[in-house]
């Protein structure tokens, strides 16, 4: 150990050095990035908000298994009720972290879904996983996917209610993309409605609603109930789509640095852990089914985690693109491209009413430096490139290049 080392680290930062630097740290290359002296986190216990959702799994996980005390902290896991209650309670810092939804993060950032506030993304928690369900009262009418909804709506005419999670967020963007894939203009053609995700099943059941873009397991639910049909996944809309974040606020991170990369390198290893065998798989669907986690049966889980789809209406099929928490490290980077992405769709469809400076506003929330450090202590790879280039279900190809120009692309926009 160096003499800076030495003398600038504390008895129990020496310890947890030691600890960490048993996963791979080489304590000069520590000291060398961690230029202040100790690295161990500022804030020891920390607060995550979560929503009962298949993709809180590397959260819960990583405290359930103790992954966090691994890196010097304690994660206690609070279930939160709506996505608009995760927002006000990240804001306010009544939570210190959050898994939460991808554009919601951006929309409070830019100030268009909430108090504006500077916010920041520490990670991708998953890829993939989410669906878009519809009711089995349209299906029975052959509305059992995209062309068959449009079809349809255009022939029985009346007005068709569908709801999303969060008006900037991830499912939003998806019902909306698939929407207007397929012909239909979510603005225009059909009413839209917000509701959280653990209460989708029981208000379709009711007939609140026609469809809805939601996370497993509340897809899958609504198969084993009998009220809904899977028309399409979110990886057939776009393949290893980003999902949800490890969201906080641009205060926390320059507040607690140290925190924030320890807490995001226990969430890198718990979504690499999950990942890593179906053994591990099954134990996870069964800690979060829980009463206190998701709340569900655990084989409302365990089918799609495993890739084991059916869409209600006799079709099976195992599908490779299915949800994912590290995938070999791909997943978890925060790319900048998928931040902007979510820019482009906000401003596609209204609720920007200018163009931002994409690439700026991604840099901006997305911590790539405290990323690119908590994959060393977790001794994971990190992609080389914080770009990346996809290509959705219409074909459409989208790398972040010339972000304005994609955002006015579409026929079909606000």
């Amino acid at each position: 150990m160096t003499d800076f080392l030495k003398t600038s680290l504390s008895r129990r930062a020496v310890l947890h050095t030691a600890a960490v630097g048993a996963v791979g740290i080489n304590p000069a290359l520590r000291a060398a990035v961690y230029a202040q002296g100790s690295d161990a986190p500022e804030k020891k216990e920390v607060k995550i908000g979560f929503i009962p959702l298949t993709d809180c799994a590397s959260v819960v996980m990583a405290s359930v298994l103790g992954i966090d005390q691994k890196y010097g902290v304690k994660i206690i896991p609070t279930k939160e009720a709506s996505w608009a209650g995760v927002r006000d309670k990240l804001v306010n810092g009544e939570l210190d972290f959050a898994h939460v939804l991808y554009g919601l993060v951006y929309g409070v950032h830019v100030g268009i879904g909430g108090p504006k506030k500077d916010m920041a993304v520490l990670m991708t928690l998953n890829n993939n996983g989410q669906a878009i369900t519809l009711s089995k009262k349209l299906a029975d009418k052959g509305a059992v996917d995209g062309a068959g909804l449009a079809k349809l709506m255009a022939v029985e005419k009346r007005e068709y209610t569908f709801a999303q999670t969060f008006p900037t967020g991830t499912h939003a963007m998806w019902l909306y993309y698939w929407m207007a894939a397929n012909g239909i203009d979510p603005m225009q053609g059909a009413k839209v409605i917000t509701v959280p995700p653990p209460q989708m099943v029981a208000n379709m059941r009711v007939g609140n609603m026609d469809g809805y873009c939601v996370g497993e397991p509340w897809n899958h639910r609504a198969i084993i109930d009998g009220i809904g049909v899977t028309a399409t996944t979110t990886q057939d809309i776009w393949k290893d789509h980003p999902e949800k974040v490890l969201g906080t606020t641009g205060e926390f991170v320059k507040k607690y640095p140290n925190t924030c990369r320890a807490v995001t390198a226990a969430i890198i290893e718990a979504g690499r852990w999950i990942d890593s065998s179906l053994a591990n798989k099954n134990k996870m669907a069964e800690t979060i089914a829980d009463k206190s986690f998701v709340n569900t049966s655990v084989d409302a889980i365990n089918q799609r985690i495993l890739g084991r789809y059916q869409n209600g209406m006799g079709k099976t099929w195992d599908d490779p693109n299915h949800m994912k928490f590290y995938n070999e490290g791909a997943v978890t980077l925060p790319y900048l491209s998928d931040g902007m992405w979510f820019l482009t769709q906000h401003k596609r469809w209204g609720l920007l009413k200018e163009h931002p400076d994409y690439l700026a506003v991604a840099k901006q929330v997305n911590q790539i430096d405290i990323y690119k450090q908590a994959a060393a202590a977790a001794k994971a790879p990190v992609p080389k490139d914080a770009m990346r280039t996809s290509k959705l279900m219409d074909g459409v190809v989208w790398d972040g290049k010339d972000p304005k120009k994609y955002a006015d692309s579409f026929k079909v926009k606000a």
